[in-house]
């Protein structure tokens, strides 16, 4: 079984923990049962997602690369692609529906002065 050879050897070569934190494959229990650990497994989507979370935003990267033809041209684009994005997506959460109109209005007309800037 692979989910109790992988437990084995983290155990082995980290010590017994006190927290086992798995996602909700079932195989992970049945491996600590089989083992005999008498520790507390929690399997649960969210707790072990500190690790996920702060890969967000290249995971994302990753995911629009794959629609160019190369790393190269990828990564000329969403560096501009970037800078430019924050500048449309305010946070929505944190004003109302009337600045968040006036900030939509406000960045597209700072858009439009720079493009006239560097069509002059």
């Amino acid at each position: 079984m692979p989910a109790k050879r992988f437990i084995s050897r983290l155990i082995a070569r980290w010590g017994m923990p006190r927290v086992i934190i798995t996602d909700k494959l079932r195989s992970y229990g049945a491996a600590l049962r089989k083992l005999g650990l008498a520790v507390d497994h929690r399997a649960h989507k969210g707790l072990n997602n500190r690790v996920e979370g702060s890969h967000r935003p290249t995971r994302k990267r990753e995911k629009i690369q794959g629609r160019f033809k190369s790393a190269h041209q990828a990564q000329r684009f969403l560096a501009i692609h970037e800078e430019t994005a924050n500048l449309f997506r305010p946070r929505r959460h944190k004003m109302n529906a009337t600045t968040f109109r006036q900030n939509r209005a406000d960045s597209f007309c700072q858009w439009d002065k720079y493009v006239d800037e560097l069509t002059a």
